[in-house]
């Protein structure tokens, strides 16, 4: 089966980087500078996953507000979440324990993207931050509402830039959204349990789970079997 599978794309945010915290940071930052109060870090990581517009929507639907101009605030606090981000990105977050090895190993035999809906920008200063970015040929984010996943479309632009069928593309990541993107691109998938994601009810036959980065390798095998 893994024959047919010819390049990988990863999620970021939940997925190659444990980044919650670092996302709580930025945003209760941004709150902070308006004179809005923060959120716990178990309430911030129950809100990511749909890129850092979403979050912020979230946060104000949560927040008391009083004559004010919810979008006129919600555009200052995207510019202050992504200063800080871009500020510190190495305060962003660490790989999750293992990643690094899977994708100096996976980075032998296939080709791996960066799928997110993380806008490219802060995705890259998140990666590299991380040591994770040189891994990757292409970091493909959402820069626009309509390229969010569950869309198809950033999985169809990292296949269309590996010159590759989306068939042929394997998608990793910890969300519904990325289950259902890769289902609409026609793309195999993986989901990983260590994310933000909650657990789908039930995983299709040929979603493979994986519990542990290493697990990949075995499900790959024997392309990769003798690299890690």
């Amino acid at each position: 089966m893994s024959k047919d599978i010819q390049a990988i794309a990863f999620d970021l945010d939940g997925t190659l980087v444990d980044s919650a915290a670092g996302v709580a940071l930025a945003l209760n930052a941004a709150l902070m500078n308006a004179g809005l109060q923060g959120f716990e870090l178990s309430t911030v990581r129950g809100w990511i996953g749909d890129g850092p517009d979403a979050l912020i929507h979230r946060a104000l639907r949560a927040s008391a507000l009083d004559g004010v101009n919810p979008a006129t605030l919600a555009w200052r606090l995207r510019r202050d979440f992504d200063e800080v981000t871009l500020q510190d990105p190495t305060a962003q977050g660490d790989p999750y324990p293992g990643m690094a090895d899977l994708l100096r190993a996976l980075s032998d035999v296939y080709p791996l993207v960066v799928v997110t809906n993380k806008p490219t920008p802060l995705a890259r200063a998140v990666l590299e931050g991380a040591g994770l970015l040189a891994f990757f040929s292409a970091v493909h984010g959402a820069d626009t509402p309509a390229q969010r996943k569950p869309s198809p479309r950033l999985i169809e632009q990292a296949a269309q830039h590996l010159g590759l069928p989306t068939a042929e593309l394997l998608m990793v990541g910890d969300s519904a959204a990325d289950l259902r993107a890769a289902r609409a691109a026609d793309c195999r998938a993986a989901w990983v349990s260590w994310g933000y994601g909650e657990p789908p009810a039930v995983l299709a036959g040929d979603i493979w789970r994986l519990d542990a980065p290493r697990e990949l390798i075995t499900r790959l095998q024997p392309n990769t079997e003798s690299t890690y």
